[in-house]
């Protein structure tokens, strides 16, 4: 039997991720796909826990890995309330928050649960969440907003920008915390960073409707015509939180988000694709603008990651924007489950706490 010591679940829209760690070294990864037509079946995403649940123990068992030698069990956080930095076990308030999210409902809020549900099957086993997306650092400054009831949220792809951060910092032999940097995540969602000696000070609500568009989320709105399409008739509340949430962005303007193919319509002299990108990207250099006047010009090194930094179109028009501000690196891919990987073994060697979320 195969014997390891991490198990990573990351539950996405129509995939789960499985991977299998022997401390450093990665054993086994999956992307395990699931058709529409196979998710339809659930009427919630709450509902597919089971079903993912299985689907992984089924993968493990036919690759004969030995389950009872499993330590931990990590996935993603989800929209739950603000916390610190850091890895957290999934306890009876974290199941009870992820399934009556105080922010919104997104997949990622399943995670946890699958955890859970996984380490349920296997005795001594812990089931922990790394680096939610509600990840709160900001400063009071970037907090507040032109209208009192409404304070700016810290909602942002936290376990890659940390990741992407720490991994940039070892790999030019400094450490996170010595840094100031600006990480640009793009990818279903797009999320800008200044990260201040190890602090997310100021970063964009990408989850709700703020910051660049992206994939599928609609970005910042000329506020004036969302209020009047919202009382237009023409919009249902859930129809509005779709479009700036998950019926937005590229999708929206060009029916997919298929970077590859709208690449090729490009090429093929698709004006109005081409256009659309780039006022993308554009959108995305300018909010690295405001995250460079954040730190107020002190920046180490730009980082540009997420799936979307595997576009040389896109990653190109932006180094035209912001060539000049600081050095520039491309970490291109979500990297999340070797960010997960990472915790869980910090937390294997003692070199991290694990925390209780309240």
């Amino acid at each position: 039997m195969n014997t390891f010591n991490i198990l990573v679940v990351n539950p996405r829209d129509r995939v789960t991720q499985i991977a299998v760690y022997d401390n450093y070294k990665m054993l086994y990864l999956i992307n395990r796909k699931h058709s529409g037509d196979e998710l339809s079946y659930f009427r919630t995403i709450y509902d597919q826990v089971e079903f993912r649940k299985e689907i992984i123990l089924k993968e493990l068992k036919a690759n004969d890995f030995d389950l009872n030698k499993i330590k931990i069990v990590i996935s993603r956080g989800g929209l739950i309330k603000p916390v610190q930095s850091g890895v957290f076990r999934v306890n009876e308030q974290l199941v009870h928050d992820l399934t009556v999210s105080p922010v919104g409902e997104d997949i990622i809020n399943i995670g946890g649960l699958l955890a859970l549900a996984l380490a349920k099957e296997i005795p001594g086993a812990e089931a922990l969440i790394a680096e939610p997306t509600v990840v709160d650092e900001l400063q009071d400054v970037a907090r507040i907003t032109g209208f009192p009831e409404i304070r700016r949220k810290s909602i942002f792809h936290a376990l890659n920008q940390k990741a992407v951060g720490k991994h940039h910092a070892e790999t030019h032999n400094k450490k996170y915390n010595e840094l100031n940097l600006i990480v640009a995540h793009m990818g279903n969602g797009t999320s800008v960073g200044a990260h201040q000696k190890g602090r997310v000070i100021d970063v964009n609500q990408g989850f709700d409707g703020d910051g660049p568009f992206s994939s599928i989320r609609s970005g910042s709105l000329p506020i004036g015509d969302v209020v009047r399409l919202c009382f237009s008739g023409n919009k249902t509340k859930e129809e509005m939180l779709c479009l700036i949430t998950h019926c937005g962005g590229l999708n929206s303007h060009l029916g997919t988000i298929n970077i590859s193919e709208i690449e090729t319509r490009i090429a093929n002299g698709d004006e109005n694709a081409k256009i659309v990108m780039e006022a993308m990207a554009y959108q995305v250099a300018k909010w690295i603008g405001a995250m460079y006047a954040v730190l107020k010009g002190d920046v180490d090194a730009i980082l540009i990651t997420g799936d979307l930094a595997h576009s040389e179109f896109v990653v190109h028009y932006i180094l035209d924007h912001i060539e000049k501000m600081a050095p520039t690196y491309i970490y291109a891919g979500d990297n999340e489950v070797e960010a997960m990987a990472a915790n869980a073994l910090r937390v294997l060697k003692g070199e991290m706490e694990i925390l209780d979320y309240q």
